[in-house]
């Protein structure tokens, strides 16, 4: 924060003059002072009050919140508090009512890429497994932000960000799918989170993608002339377990597509060769690596002709602790001999 702190009162008396963004000045009465105060310095437990003044710091401009001292910190903080509030379904949903979400899209424009990063993230809680919220955040033109963001933002970590928002705002969401699919440049971006050498990214994007190949099979065409079984077959060769488990889920996806040339490619041969002889593939890898190698060839892998699909132990149920410690309430009240 600035020296001393934001001037929230300062700000109060600014933002209750201009709510509506139209309204003359006009004198402040002690009640509405002393609600303000309360609220931004003593934390307020209501909820929904508190989501509403975060509503109105959002709705003022940025040269008004300097002027009282506030940062971009200050702003990264209560956007970390929004994001905790709207965690709640409930509460998730009542953002728009209570007129925070359309600031909050707005973020996503900020000259901070800090604040436009961490905007993207509350709005990945808001509408995730939330189809109300989905249809509100697409309603109030949310995906063509996003959109907008993940695929021109210079910073790679907002683009990521973004990209795990698209994810959660169109993941059952049909209008969702569609309005991404009808976006020219969506597999290209995606294709470029492949190429990038975050990691996050990468992941965030393979996830992207077999989602909308398992959704979309005839999309399985479009991916395969823009390159992306290239790029799959060298990322299923990565140290990011998690990037070499969503590569081989896309191939697998790509191979149950029928795609052409997936079949037929010896790298991808090659490379399925090379991990089913590691022996340090964890199982869900190994489940993979098989079910790539009978989608492509027809024919069990390796990995179950050498009965190492699943090892030793690794069916077991997991081991007893409690029972060395505790006894069964019968056999506790039993008599002792």
């Amino acid at each position: 924060m600035a020296s001393g702190g934001p001037n929230w009162e300062g700000l109060l008396k600014w933002s209750l003059a201009h709510s509506d963004g139209t309204g003359p000045n006009r004198s402040l009465s002690e009640e509405d002072r002393k609600w303000f105060m309360e609220a931004m310095q003593e934390q307020t437990f209501d909820v929904v009050k508190r989501m509403k003044e975060i509503s109105l710091v959002m709705q003022t401009p940025e040269h008004v919140l300097e002027d009282q001292g506030v940062t971009p910190a200050d702003i990264e903080d209560l956007l970390d508090e929004l994001q905790e509030h709207v965690e709640s379904i409930d509460m998730a949903n009542d953002l728009h009512s209570i007129g925070g979400l359309v600031p909050l899209l707005g973020y996503l424009k900020n000259s901070n890429a800090n604040i436009r990063a961490k905007a993207a993230e509350v709005v990945t809680t808001i509408v995730q497994n939330n189809p109300k919220s989905q249809k509100l955040v697409m309603e109030a033109n949310g995906f063509e932000c996003l959109f907008s963001l993940f695929t021109s933002d210079p910073v790679v970590n907002v683009r990521t960000k973004a990209l795990g928002a698209i994810s959660s705002l169109i993941r059952d969401n049909k209008p969702g799918v569609i309005a991404f699919r009808k976006q020219n440049n969506g597999y290209e971006a995606l294709r470029d989170g492949l190429a990038s050498k975050s990691g996050r990214f990468q992941r965030k994007a393979l996830s992207l993608i077999n989602y909308l190949l398992r959704e979309n099979r005839s999309d399985c065409i479009i991916v395969n002339k823009l390159g992306f079984p290239c790029l799959m077959v060298q990322l299923a060769s990565s140290k990011d377990v998690d990037v070499r488990e969503g590569a081989l889920q896309g191939l697998l996806e790509l191979a149950r597509g029928k795609t052409q040339g997936i079949r037929e490619d010896e790298k991808l041969k090659q490379l399925l060769r090379n991990r089913i002889e590691d022996v340090g593939a964890g199982r869900e890898e190994r489940q993979l690596l098989d079910s790539l190698w009978n989608a492509c060839y027809n024919k069990p892998s390796p990995l179950r002709e050498k009965g190492i699909l699943v090892l030793p132990g690794e069916d077991a149920p997991p081991p007893d602790v409690a029972s060395k410690h505790f006894e069964p309430a019968l056999r506790a009240m039993a008599p002792k001999p």
